[in-house]
Order: C-alpha cells, then structure tokens, then sequence
C-alpha cells in the first residue's frame, strides 16, 4: 500500500484563534511519535491567522485512522468544543 498524505483544514472562530492554535500545537510531538507518522507539521495561514493547515504523511491508512482514534485528538475536540468554525481533512495519494 502506497503511503497517504492528509490535508486537514482548522478555521478558528475570531475570538478562539490563541486556544486553537495552543491546542493543535499540543497534538505535534505526540503524533510525531506515532507508528506511522513520517511527518505532521502544522502551518498558520499569513493573511488569515485563524485558518491552520496540518500537512501530514503517514505509511498507512490504517495507521492514520488509529492517530485519528487516539485519546490526544479525544482530548483536542474536547478543548476546542466551540471553537472551531471548520474543519476539513483530504485523503491524498503522491502522484509522480
């Protein structure tokens, strides 16, 4: 199985743009660390600081979807229940 890029979209509300970030932050060492994770990096948007980009490769689907049941994204929705205006994810396939 060839490796999976995701593309996740964060827009913040206006006034929850600190929580957001400080909380998506919070989610980078530990998913590094996981089995599978070859890259996560988070990216701000330079003219809209409320919308966040995670580009993320990882070896498999399958272990993208144990990152996404894992108890630190669990814990993410819960700190930013209400905060977020929207949130999109891209399944990705490499094209050379």
């Amino acid at each position: 199985m060839s490796k999976l890029t995701i593309i996740a979209n964060i827009t913040a509300k206006a006034d929850s743009i600190d929580l957001v970030k400080s909380e998506l932050q919070k989610l980078i060492d530990i998913t590094r660390a996981e089995d599978g994770c070859i890259n996560y990096d988070l990216h701000q948007n330079n003219e809209n600081p409320a919308h966040f980009l995670f580009f993320e490769n990882w070896e498999s689907t399958e272990q993208w979807q144990t990152h996404m049941g894992a108890q630190h994204l669990q814990d993410y929705l819960a700190a930013t229940d209400g905060a977020v205006e929207a949130f999109t994810v891209d399944q990705m396939t490499h094209v050379d």
